[in-house]
């Protein structure tokens, strides 16, 4: 997802070299790959809680460790996806 921002922003960088390109280039093509890195991020964190919450089911308590927090990784993941929802959203409807 980071790799995503760096690139989305890189377009911002060559606006600011080139500010009199033409309307049909002002979103170019970093700002589309930029936003598929960030939305495969998103997607990836929350797939990352499905297969997590799989393969818990298939342990045993006994193979669990005592005190060991199982919903802190899907918590993180969550916030991870929900974040770059929001990014991704961001770049579609912020300023350009």
């Amino acid at each position: 997802m980071a790799f995503g921002f760096v690139i989305e922003r890189f377009g911002l960088f060559i606006h600011i070299l080139f500010p009199n390109r033409p309307q049909y280039l002002q979103r170019g093509l970093s700002f589309w790959v930029g936003i598929v890195f960030v939305s495969l991020g998103a997607c990836v964190a929350a797939l990352a809680i499905r297969q997590y919450r799989t393969v818990l089911k298939t342990l045993r308590p006994i193979e669990i460790p005592e005190g060991y927090p199982i919903n802190l990784g899907v918590f993180a993941n969550a916030v991870v996806a929900v974040l770059g929802i929001a990014l991704t959203v961001y770049f579609f409807f912020g300023p350009q």
